[in-house]
């Protein structure tokens, strides 16, 4: 039996306000495949960013363990971590986070700067991947000459450049029109074709249907477990 991806058991993470305990995430079980679409739910202060932040390597447990390919990466030091995330791990932001004065192909480059890649190497495969997304008449423009939602197939890029097993995207849509959302949620299902796999935040249960799998996060724990075109209520 093919092992998952990404296996949490009894993730908890535990903050203290004012003297207070508080538990964002209260004991988290879960499994990801390798090629699944997962769209993480919740309403505001439901754990779901928190979540994402530990799936991402951004942030650590306090306790469990979380395996990442069969490595435990729950302990790991900040340098590590930052290791996992370049080289395993592709991130897409609401915001963009593109550096305004370079180019799109430079900002999608960018993680093969920290990789150790050549120049020619990085210019050749920065516009490879924005011609798979669209944007290869575009590579020469700085972000405030594209769209919101170019700007956001750019961060998508960006996340691909350096193939990850995984792409992370919280809130892609967050900030985009009608049109452009739909337009970024077909590259990511085409994504998902490809057999990448994908793990998304959103509030928008449109959004989530898209997925092949829907998690619901309330009060630090998932409480419901679903499939593609189900419109979960996240109140």
């Amino acid at each position: 039996m093919e092992k998952p991806m990404i296996e949490l058991a009894g993730i908890k993470k535990i903050y203290y306000v004012g003297g207070q305990e508080v538990a964002a995430l209260a004991g988290i079980d879960l499994n990801i495949k390798q090629g699944e679409f997962a769209a993480l739910m919740g309403p505001s202060g439901s754990g779901k960013s928190t979540l994402m932040n530990i799936l991402g390597c951004l942030d650590r447990p306090t306790c469990g363990s979380y395996k990442l390919d069969g490595q435990e990466v729950a302990n790991l030091t900040d340098d590590e971590l930052a290791v996992v995330r370049n080289k395993r791990i592709g991130f897409v932001f609401q915001n963009f986070n593109l550096l305004s004065r370079i180019s799109a192909a430079d900002n999608v480059a960018l993680p093969l700067i920290y990789a150790g890649v050549g120049k020619n190497e990085r210019k050749e495969r920065a516009r490879k991947v924005l011609d798979a997304v669209g944007l290869g008449d575009r590579a020469d423009h700085q972000p405030n000459e594209l769209s919101g939602g170019q700007r956001q197939r750019v961060a998508i890029a960006r996340a691909l450049v350096n193939d990850p097993h995984i792409i992370m995207a919280d809130e892609p849509t967050g900030n985009l029109d009608t049109k452009s959302t739909k337009e970024i949620m077909e590259i990511f299902e085409g994504l998902h074709r490809e057999g990448r796999t994908i793990i998304l935040v959103t509030h928008e249960p449109e959004i989530a249907a898209c997925a092949s799998r829907q998690l619901l996060v309330r009060d630090g724990l998932i409480t419901q477990d679903a499939g593609k075109g189900v419109k979960m209520d996240v109140v």
